[in-house]
């Protein structure tokens, strides 16, 4: 019974979810003064970041330690994942001078590494590449030693978006897996598991020397061994960074939490991520994909792979 359960659910037993969160789980609630500052100075320039709209247990840490991902493109999603926080619906049109604020607001924080990231955009003739590339060359022309990681979505696989923001020169191009490939059809319905493998060789073809990352979150009824084969997939794609995290429900209305994912075994799948070869993995109950972005560039030693293609 145990490991028929295991094998149909990713439980490791046939156990119910505890009342509470796991002790690894705790974060304190955001209110800091740097965490203060930064929310007025979004709201001021009409920005949006996926730290709010995601509801990411790490906002308040990351927002007192003068790092936030900004989320561009508006932030109503034309896909609607069972996972995530981010509304959907029909999005406005996008807003030509949104670049120009976002290095704007990347210059008053004075950062040394800035993350964009956007909702999906599949209703736009280049799903929203313009805007990516024309806000990483505003920050690169704005704050010359600031490097850009774009989290960006799938572009429904089209090579001319992919080719628009790699030639603006990021210095690392995210996209997130999320789950494995049983789970595509339930947990992310408007994505392709071999799209995402074909996003990953499309983008090394073009640009071989900037490094490549994605995430996956754990606890959304995956087991163990399904992540370890994709962790192998990522790496047949050359895929540079890893980050690993656990699931975190929304609301009552996103999928349920399978179960939660120990310390013990985020550890695990780090170890057998850098034995796969991986530069570097960052797995853990509260790590999200841009989750300490720039200590990861500086342990993978990718400072400044970035260039025009």
């Amino acid at each position: 019974m145990g490991d028929t359960l295991y094998q149909i659910t990713g439980r490791h037993r046939a156990e119910p979810l505890p009342e509470r969160k796991p002790s690894w789980l705790k974060v304190r609630a955001p209110g800091g003064p740097n965490y203060l500052r930064l929310k007025q100075m979004m709201r001021e320039l009409d920005l949006h970041t996926v730290c709010e709209e995601a509801h990411c247990p790490n906002v308040g840490e990351c927002w007192e330690h003068g790092t936030a991902t900004f989320m561009i493109l508006g932030d109503v999603c034309t896909r609607n994942c069972a996972y995530c926080a981010v509304a959907h619906g029909r999005p406005p049109k996008y807003d030509i001078e949104e670049p120009s604020r976002v290095a704007e607001a990347i210059g008053e924080m004075n950062l040394r590494h800035a993350v964009i990231t956007s909702v999906d955009r599949d209703d736009l003739p280049d799903f929203g590449a313009y805007i990516f590339a024309e806000t990483i060359r505003q920050i690169k022309q704005r704050l010359p030693n600031c490097s850009v990681e774009v989290l960006v979505p799938d572009f429904q696989g089209n090579e001319d978006s992919i080719r628009a923001v790699l030639e603006a020169g990021p210095d690392i191009y995210n996209h997130n897996t999320e789950t494995v490939p049983r789970l595509y059809k339930r947990c992310r319905p408007g994505g392709r598991y071999e799209r995402v493998m074909q996003i990953f060789r499309t983008a090394k073809r073009i640009a071989p020397h900037i490094p490549t990352k994605t995430g996956i979150i754990l606890g959304m009824s995956e087991t163990l061994e399904e992540v370890e084969l994709v962790m192998r997939d990522l790496r047949a794609v050359d895929v540079d960074i890893l980050t690993l995290g656990q699931y975190l429900r929304p609301s009552e209305s996103h999928i349920p939490i399978d179960r939660y994912v120990t310390p013990d075994e985020f550890r695990h799948l780090r170890d057998v991520g850098m034995a796969m070869g991986f530069k570097h993995v960052e797995s853990g109950p509260l790590v999200r994909s841009s989750y300490h972005a720039w200590e990861q560039v500086q342990a993978a030693e990718l400072q400044g792979a970035g260039s025009r293609v």
